[in-house]
Parts: structure tokens; C-alpha cells; sequence
């Protein structure tokens, strides 16, 4: 299944680099943004062209993370903070639980799928490594510190910090950018989605999968999951492999055309919309194609770590999330009770293993 790409272009200004949504709706506008929050509901997942988001940048961005991924797992080990519940610097793979294996429903619900559309059922953790770092600017007060602490930066990668920030912001306006069309296709004030947004724990989050030493067919690198968060926002990975599930329980394995985004609606998403989004079912595996990209890179003498270029957009911490203008109405909103943002994230934190200092209630 091809999923429409929508191009922000003629809504950024060429000098400015701002985003930005007329006064006034007009029709062809008003359009765009139901086809988009069209395409969210029914798929989970949007393809987005940004002029702002260059492949250059991405390249950059790609090459030092497969340096630091590249690097020997002692020296990956002293940027882990488990204490911050590995919300910040490197979370080591073998340590986050896939949310099938953790919920037993959420396994049930999976196996009974079509044989066809079933998930690769994990046998433990995720693979893959990851790294984390905070974009944008962080509450002055918040009763959530662990989950607004400073960056870490890494011993020996000098353009570290430029390069991060350089690109976690650029995708951060892509997102918001889609938030604000999100918003009013959702029939909703532009604002309702971005100024949850501000000040919120965004984290650039590139995920690092060890091709060289699980690259057999079959291999799961994050198990099949939903995204805690708000909107997910890819850009195109060089190794095939990531599938995700339609609304109606379809699996569709995501082709990102080259120089486009992939997004993709989080759980924090689908409690301001009470349940109209849905959040994106997905799992990164390694296919026939991913073996056979294997073999290329291989072959050309390129690195074989599997590098996701992802930043998780999140709600602010000290925010109350619940059911947002006419969702508040709906007959599925008493499933999606007030809750601060910080506490609903540190309890899925929990169930996934990586923060184990709070329970599930």
C-alpha cells in the first residue's frame, strides 16, 4: 500500500524557513489538513516532504551515529543512565522489553491476527541500541526532573552537540508543522496539539541495530510496540525492515520514498483524541530485503549498523493530557482519564522495563 506524501512546501517561507497556516482557512488548505488527519486515523502513519529536512543533513546526522553505534560497548556503556530511566544518553540493547512480551492482551490481540499479518513474536528484550537527546528548551519547574535532565555528550565526537541539535530541531518543525494541520482536520484550534508541545521532554532518538552480529533473517530488533509518546518522526532509514498496522489490522511494510519523513501517531495522540488516532502499531525485523541490503553495504565497505534517524515528540511533562474540545464528548473519553503527562510516561516507562522504580497501575 502506497501512503500519500504530503509536501509542506508551499506552506514554508522560502527565506524564513517558518511554517506557516493563513489566517484564514482556505478550502484547498482546509483539504490538505483533513486528508492528513485522514491518513493518521486510518494508517497510524504519514509521509511528509519538509524543505527544511535535507538528506545532507540526515547523511551528516547518519555518519557520526554509526561512528558512536560502531564504538566499543564499554565506552557506549559510560553515556547509560538508568537512573534516568535511560531517558537520556545511550540505553543499551538487551534492556527494553517490547510492550508484546510485557502485556499479555496486547499478545493475544497479535496472535489472533491473520497468519499473514501477524507480528515476529520477540523471544526477550530489543536489540537495538539507542541514544537520547533532549530538543528544545525544558521548564524552568517541573515536578518530572528525570524527565528534563541536562544532555550527555560523548567523549571524542567534537560536533556532537551542533550536529544533534542542528537536526533534532529541524524535525521538531516538521512535527509541529503536522501537529497544527493534525489539529484542525481533528476539527480543532491550530494551537490545540503545539502548545502541549512546548517546553515537552522531545528526544532525538536514534536507534542503533547491529546488522554485522543480527543479521539473519528473522532476527527482531524492536518488537512489535506502540510509541508512548506524541508523534514519531523518521527519516529514511538505509536498511528495509520497519512494518507497521493499519487501523484495520493490515500489516504493511513502509516504503519512505527518498527525501521524505515518516510519522507516525503516539499513545499521547490517541488520549487527547480519545481513541479517533489510534497509536501506530509497529516492529523493525530483519527480512529477506534487509539481508539482501546487508550484502550491498557489505559488499561497497559501508557501515552494517542500522541507523534510525527518530525524534519522539512529547506533551510537557507538568501538563494534564485528557480529551481535547469536542473528544471530551465522546462515548470513549472516561478510557482516557486526566493524567499528567509526566506520571502517564513514567508508568509506560515500567511496563517496557526501563523504569523500574514505578509500578503499573
Amino acid at each position: 500500500m502506497d501512503i500519500p506524501v504530503i509536501d509542506l512546501t508551499p506552506y514554508v517561507d522560502a527565506t524564513s524557513g517558518e511554517f506557516c497556516l493563513d489566517g484564514v482557512l482556505s478550502p484547498e488548505l482546509e483539504k490538505v489538513c483533513l486528508e492528513v488527519s485522514r491518513i493518521l486515523r486510518e494508517t497510524g502513519a504519514l509521509l511528509v516532504k519538509d524543505p527544511r529536512c535535507s538528506a545532507e543533513d540526515d547523511d551528516r546526522f547518519i555518519s557520526m551515529m554509526e561512528k558512536y553505534f560502531e564504538m566499543p560497548d564499554e565506552f557506549k556503556l559510560l553515556q547509560a543512565r538508568p537512573d534516568m530511566h535511560y531517558q537520556n544518553g545511550a540505553t543499551p540493547g538487551g534492556v527494553e522489553v517490547p510492550r508484546s512480551l510485557a502485556v499479555k492482551d496486547m499478545l493475544e490481540k497479535a496472535k489472533a491476527l491473520p497468519k499473514e499479518h501477524q507480528p515476529l513474536i520477540p523471544t526477550g528484550a530489543d536489540l537495538k541500541w539507542r541514544y537520547m537527546w533532549r530538543i528544545g528548551p525544558r521548564p524552568s519547574t517541573t515536578r518530572f526532573k528525570d524527565l528534563n535532565s541536562e544532555h550527555i555528550i560523548p567523549e571524542g565526537f567534537p560536533e556532537w552537540e551542533e550536529i544533534m541539535e542542528s537536526w533534532g530541531y529541524k524535525l521538531m518543525s516538521a512535527v509541529e508543522a503536522i501537529a497544527e494541520m493534525v489539529a484542525i482536520g481533528f476539527g480543532l484550534p491550530k494551537d490545540a496539539f503545539t502548545s502541549l508541545l512546548k517546553n515537552g521532554p522531545h528526544l532525538l532518538s536514534p536507534t542503533g541495530s547491529d546488522l554485522a552480529s543480527h543479521g539473519k533473517e528473522g532476527t527482531v530488533f524492536a518488537g512489535y510496540h506502540y510509541d508512548l509518546n506524541f508523534l514519531t518522526i523518521h527519516y529514511r532509514s538505509k536498511f528495509p525492515g520497519l512494518y507497521i498496522w493499519l487501523r484495520n489490522g493490515k500489516k504493511v511494510e513502509v516504503k519512505v520514498p527518498e527525501g521524505c519523513l515518516l510519522i507516525q501517531s503516539g499513545k499521547q495522540l490517541e488520549w487527547v483524541t480519545a481513541g479517533d488516532c489510534m497509536a501506530g502499531l509497529h516492529e523493525v525485523i530483519v527480512t529477506k530485503k534487509t539481508v539482501d541490503a546487508i550484502k550491498a553495504a557489505s559488499e561497497a565497505n559501508r557501515s552494517l549498523w542500522r541507523v534510525s534517524s527518530t525524534l519522539f515528540s512529547a506533551v510537557a511533562s507538568d501538563d494534564i493530557m485528557k480529551p481535547l474540545g469536542h473528544y471530551a464528548q465522546s462515548p470513549l473519553a472516561d478510557n482516557y482519564p486526566p493524567v499528567y503527562a509526566g506520571e502517564y510516561f513514567q508508568k509506560e516507562l515500567a511496563v517496557i522495563k526501563l523504569n523500574e522504580n514505578k509500578k503499573e497501575h
